[in-house]
């Protein structure tokens, strides 16, 4: 499996921080936010990653990330001229890709579960990470009944339910054979909700349902957010020990 980091979009909302660079670039607490969707991949067995950007930004991208070296890793880079949906940034992958499964992971996202469990069993067709939000309407929702899709629409007026599709994609090869013959939705972008109902149309479609914290960092309320519950999360991990040493003076 190889695995696509795809921190492409104008970044509008993070506006002027984004003028000055890209927000898969800006600071989460102690580190940059694309170190936890990379850590995501690593932790998955990937060492092969894509990263997608746009051409405002690709030599930031390249300049911090480098070759991959320091990461254990290689990567590749590509830039989306135009931010034209997730699925045509996936689309990009498919020489890169060469016949094998894709992981792909949205710049901007963290996610507190540990999901590398599925990523490294994955086998074939889609699967995705569903997460229980209080307002579904911004996301891709997803309908389920125990351990079956049932369906999926974007960003729908009326919800079927509250979970929205997360921005972890595991899809198989077939994925690049669809993307080529999408055609751009009602606000000018290849949706990757589609690729993700094809897989579902087709009966290859699985799902996993997050129960720790997911943020898509994409907001100066989610970003702020995030930086607390990392902080939080460290901070936790750090006293038990300082509390062993403690109690051994």
């Amino acid at each position: 499996m190889k695995g696509v980091l795809i921190c492409g979009g104008l970044g509008t909302r993070l506006r002027p921080l984004t003028e000055v660079t890209n927000k898969s670039l800006l600071p989460v607490y102690d580190q940059p936010l694309i170190f936890y969707p990379l850590q995501t991949l690593l932790s998955g067995g990937i060492t092969e990653i894509m990263v997608i950007t746009g051409p405002e930004n690709i030599d930031q991208m390249t300049g911090f990330l480098g070759s991959g070296s320091k990461f254990n890793c290689k990567f590749t880079y590509r830039v989306q001229d135009e931010p034209k949906g997730i699925a045509q940034a996936l689309g990009m992958a498919e020489e890169f890709a060469a016949g094998d499964s894709i992981c792909a992971l949205l710049g901007d996202n963290i996610y507190f579960d540990n999901i590398s469990q599925h990523i490294r069993a994955f086998t074939g067709g889609g699967h995705i990470f569903v997460k229980q939000v209080p307002d579904p309407k911004r996301f891709g929702v997803v309908e389920v009944d125990a351990d079956r899709v049932v369906s999926i629409e974007e960003k729908p007026e009326a919800p079927r339910s509250d979970l929205a599709q997360t921005g972890c994609y595991l899809y198989d090869n077939s994925c690049f054979e669809f993307i080529r013959t999408m055609q751009p939705s009602a606000r000018g972008e290849l949706e990757i909700t589609d690729v993700t109902k094809w897989y579902h149309q087709n009966g290859k479609l699985g799902y996993s349902l997050l129960k720790d914290e997911w943020i898509d960092a994409g907001t100066f309320e989610s970003l702020h957010k995030a930086a607390i519950l990392v902080r939080e999360r460290k901070l936790a991990a750090v006293k038990p020990a300082v509390d062993k040493i403690t109690a051994s003076v």
